[in-house]
C-alpha cells in the first residue's frame, strides 16, 4: 500500500510519517482492514491489560486521526489534515476510521496523561511556529531560553513527534519518539537534525502551546442523549402548567442562551431527530442545561409561585443522581428534596 503523500499544514512534514511517544505498543502499525474496531475498543474498556493511559493513532490518505484513552475508556479524539488541525467527536474519529479499513492503517499505544493532554492540546491552542534551519541543530533551544519561553515545544521530525516543556527557557521535562533510554536529550535532539541517506534535509516543523496538565473528556453520545431527554421532560412540565405559553416561552429562552452556551444547541434539537456531531464537555451540557433552565423557571414562579420547585422535581426525578454529582441543582434558588 502506497503511504499517502499529504503534508502537515505549512510544513515539508508527511502526515503518514506522523508517529508520537509511547511507553508500549499495545498493537503495532496495522492495516485497518485487519483491525476489528468494535472488539478493540471492548479490550480497551474491560480487559485488565486494555485499561491504559494511550491512544490510537490512525493513518488514513486525508490525515492521521487521534482517540484517546484514559483508564481503557476512549474520552476525546483529534485530527491533523492538509487543512490544519481539529478535535472532533469520537463517534467521528471512528467513522472515518471505519471508512478507511482499505487505505488506512492504525498503532495503539500506552503513554502518560500528560502526554496525552499536550497531544490534545497541539489541536486545540493556535500553534506558534518557530523557524528551525536543518542546518544549524544548535541554534534553536539557545533562542528560547533568551526570549524565557514558557509552554511546550512540539518538535517534528521526518514524522517522529517530540514534545518539551520549558518554564522560562528552561527545560522541565518532555517526551521523545524513538529515544534510546541510555541517549541523552541533547544528544538526542541533534539526531533529529542528521541529513537523509541520501543527503537530504529531514522534514522538520516545530511549534509552541501552552502547557497543560489534564486532557478533558467529551461528552459521550449516551450522556447528550440523556440531558436533551430532561431539556424536553422540563419543557412538557412547563407547558402543562402553562399550556400554550410554556413551550413558546421554553424555545424563546433556548434561542437567547444559546449564544452563551453552545452546548444548548445539542440538547434542544427536537426528540426523534439526530443530534449535532459537536465536542462538548459534561460540565457544559450540565451548564447550560441549569442556565436555560433557572431562567425558564424563574419566569413561572413569579406567575405561579412553588410551581417552579415542582417542576424541577418532577422532571428530573429519574436522573437526579447523575444530575446531582455535575452539580445542576446548585444553580437553582430553590432547595429540591426528594
Amino acid at each position: 500500500m502506497r503511504a499517502s503523500t499529504a503534508r502537515l499544514t505549512n510544513s515539508p512534514v508527511r502526515l503518514a510519517d506522523l508517529r508520537f511517544p509511547q511507553v508500549d505498543q499495545l498493537i503495532h502499525r496495522t492495516r485497518l482492514a485487519f483491525i476489528h474496531l468494535d472488539n478493540l475498543l471492548a479490550f480497551a474498556k474491560r480487559d485488565r491489560d486494555g485499561r491504559v493511559d494511550g491512544y490510537i493513532c490512525a493513518h488514513v490518505p486525508d490525515g492521521c486521526l487521534l482517540l484517546f484513552f484514559r483508564k481503557g475508556e476512549a474520552v476525546n479524539a483529534a485530527a491533523f489534515s492538509t487543512t490544519g488541525r481539529e478535535v472532533i467527536t469520537i463517534t467521528e474519529a471512528l467513522r472515518r476510521m471505519r471508512a478507511e479499513t482499505e487505505r488506512g492503517d492504525l498503532t495503539y499505544c500506552a503513554a502518560p496523561m500528560e502526554q496525552l493532554a499536550w497531544m490534545y492540546e497541539s489541536c486545540v491552542a493556535p500553534l506558534q511556529p518557530r523557524l528551525v534551519d536543518p542546518g544549524q541543530p544548535t541554534a534553536l533551544f539557545p533562542v528560547l531560553k533568551e526570549e524565557k519561553v514558557t509552554g511546550v515545544l512540539e518538535f517534528i521530525s521526518n514524522g517522529r513527534v517530540s514534545y518539551v516543556r520549558l518554564d522560562e527557557g528552561k527545560f522541565v521535562s518532555g517526551f521523545f519518539c524513538e529515544k534510546p533510554d541510555d541517549m541523552p536529550v541533547p544528544r538526542y535532539f541533534e539526531s533529529l537534525f542528521k541529513p537523509g541517506p541520501d543527503g537530504s534535509d529531514p522534514a522538520l516543523a516545530a511549534a509552541l502551546m501552552p502547557w497543560v496538565a489534564e486532557l478533558p473528556a467529551q461528552a459521550p453520545h449516551a450522556l447528550i442523549n440523556t440531558y436533551r431527554e430532561l431539556y424536553w421532560r422540563i419543557v412538557d412540565a412547563v407547558e402543562q402548567e402553562f399550556p400554550g405559553e410554556g413551550k413558546k416561552r421554553a424555545q424563546r429562552l433556548s434561542g437567547t442562551h444559546e449564544q452563551r452556551h453552545r452546548a444548548l444547541s445539542c440538547i434542544d434539537v427536537p426528540r426523534g431527530t439526530e443530534i449535532p456531531d459537536t465536542v462538548v464537555r459534561p460540565d457544559e451540557l450540565a451548564q447550560a442545561l441549569a442556565s436555560w433552565g433557572r431562567d425558564l423557571l424563574d419566569s413561572i414562579e413569579i406567575m405561579m409561585p412553588g410551581s417552579a420547585v415542582k417542576v424541577l422535581r418532577g422532571a428530573t426525578r429519574e436522573h437526579r443522581y447523575v444530575l446531582q454529582s455535575a452539580g445542576f441543582y446548585d444553580a437553582f434558588p430553590w432547595s429540591v428534596t426528594w
